[in-house]
C-alpha cells in the first residue's frame, strides 16, 4: 500500500485596510456551525470561489467579476449570499458592488484545518 502526502497549498491574508464598510449581516463566531457551513461548501462552485479567495487573492477582497466565473448574476448572487449566511465569507458593500472576502481567522478558530482541507483541493478537470 503506497501512501502519498499532499501538502496544503499557503493560504494568502491580506491586512484589513482602514475605513471599510461594514460587514453585511453575518452569523458570529459563536453561531458558526459546522453542518452548515460544510453545506454551503458542498457545492463545487462555492468551493471553487473560497479556493479562489484562499489561494490567489489579489487585495483584500473581491467583487463577484473577479472570479471569471460564466453564471447569470443571480445565480453568483445567490452563491456568494449562502457562503455569508453560512458564515464562510464576509462580504461588504461599496456602493452597488459587493465585496467578498474568507472569514478565515474566525473558521480557523471555530474548526482548525478545515480551510487547509479547501485550499488542499482540487477541482475536478484541473
Amino acid at each position: 500500500m503506497t501512501s502519498t502526502t499532499r501538502r496544503a497549498a499557503a493560504i494568502k491574508t491580506l491586512a484589513e485596510p482602514e475605513g471599510l464598510p461594514q460587514p453585511l449581516v453575518e452569523p458570529s463566531l459563536d453561531d458558526l456551525r459546522l453542518e452548515t457551513v460544510l453545506g454551503a461548501l458542498s457545492d463545487p462552485l462555492r468551493l471553487t470561489i473560497v479556493r479562489k479567495l484562499l489561494l490567489e487573492s489579489e487585495q483584500f477582497d473581491h467583487p463577484c467579476g473577479w472570479f471569471g466565473i460564466d453564471r447569470p448574476k443571480s445565480s453568483l448572487t445567490h452563491h456568494f449570499k449562502a457562503l455569508r449566511e453560512a458564515g464562510v465569507t464576509r462580504q461588504r458593500q461599496y456602493g452597488l458592488e459587493r465585496r467578498s472576502q474568507v472569514r478565515v481567522d474566525d473558521l480557523n478558530e471555530r474548526f482548525p484545518g478545515l480551510l487547509d482541507l479547501v485550499a488542499a483541493w482540487t477541482p475536478e478537470g484541473q
